[in-house]
C-alpha cells in the first residue's frame, strides 16, 4: 500500500511542478500514517481511506506549497494555520518549507495535541501545535492561512489581531466564493485569486489572497 501511495505522491509532486528531498516524501507518507493511527482513536478527519487522504488532504494541501514559496521567496516568516484540525495545510507546509516556523492552532485539544505528537515523531523543529481560539492569538504571523475553516468575514475578523502589519491572509476554497468577498469589511481587500489545480481531484480549488 505504502508503496503505491508514494508512486502517487511523486506524481502528484510532478503534475504541481513541485521538488521535494526524498526525506520530504517519506515525511510525507509518515504523516499520512499518523493521521491513519490516531483517527482510529480520535477523529481527526472523516477522511479514512488513505488512498482517499492522498488526494483529498495531502495533494489539496501540496497545492498552495508552490504559491506560497513564491511568496516568502526563502525568507523565514510565521504562519498561522487557523482550524487546523488534523494540520492540513499547515503540518505538509512545515514538511515542505522548512524555513517557515508554523502554528497550527485548534479550539478542540486533541487535535492541538495531535500536531505536538507529529512534530515529535517526524523531527518538525518548525512545526507547534496550539490549543486555543484563534481570536487569543496576538501572533505576529506574515502569513495566516484556512482550509475549509470558515467564511471569510470570520477568518479574517477572527485571526485580525494575529496578522503582521504587511501579512497576508491565505484562504483556500472550492469554487470561488464571490458573495463572502463582497462582505468583506472595509478595509480588508483580496488583491490575487489563484485557481489550484489539484492532481486526481475533481473540484474546484481556489487560493484567496487577502489584505489589509
Amino acid at each position: 500500500m505504502r508503496a503505491e501511495l508514494e508512486a502517487r505522491l511523486r506524481a502528484g509532486l510532478v503534475a504541481l511542478e513541485l521538488a521535494l528531498t526524498d526525506q520530504q516524501v517519506t515525511r510525507l507518507l509518515d504523516y499520512l500514517e499518523q493521521i491513519g493511527k490516531w483517527n482510529k482513536v480520535y477523529n481527526l478527519t472523516a477522511v479514512r481511506d488513505p488512498a482517499q487522504m492522498l488526494t483529498h488532504h495531502l495533494l489539496d494541501s501540496l497545492a498552495v506549497i508552490a504559491p506560497l514559496r513564491r511568496f516568502a521567496q526563502g525568507r523565514a516568516i510565521r504562519l498561522l494555520d487557523v482550524g487546523s484540525g488534523a494540520g492540513l495545510p499547515g503540518a505538509v507546509i512545515a514538511i515542505c518549507c522548512p524555513e517557515i516556523q508554523v502554528d497550527c492552532v485548534d479550539t478542540v485539544a486533541k487535535k492541538a495535541a495531535f500536531i505536538q505528537q507529529a512534530a515529535l515523531t517526524l523531527k518538525l523543529g518548525n512545526l507547534r501545535g496550539v490549543h486555543d481560539r484563534v481570536e487569543n492569538l496576538t501572533g505576529p504571523y506574515d502569513v495566516i492561512v484556512s482550509r475549509a475553516f470558515a467564511s471569510l468575514v470570520d477568518f479574517v475578523t477572527w485571526s485580525a489581531g494575529a496578522l503582521a502589519e504587511q501579512g497576508v491572509w491565505m484562504a483556500m476554497k472550492g469554487k470561488s466564493p464571490d458573495e463572502e468577498v463582497a462582505a468583506l469589511p472595509p478595509g480588508v481587500t483580496v488583491f490575487h485569486v489563484e485557481q489550484l489545480q489539484v492532481p486526481e481531484l475533481h473540484a474546484d480549488r481556489c487560493l484567496l489572497w487577502i489584505r489589509r
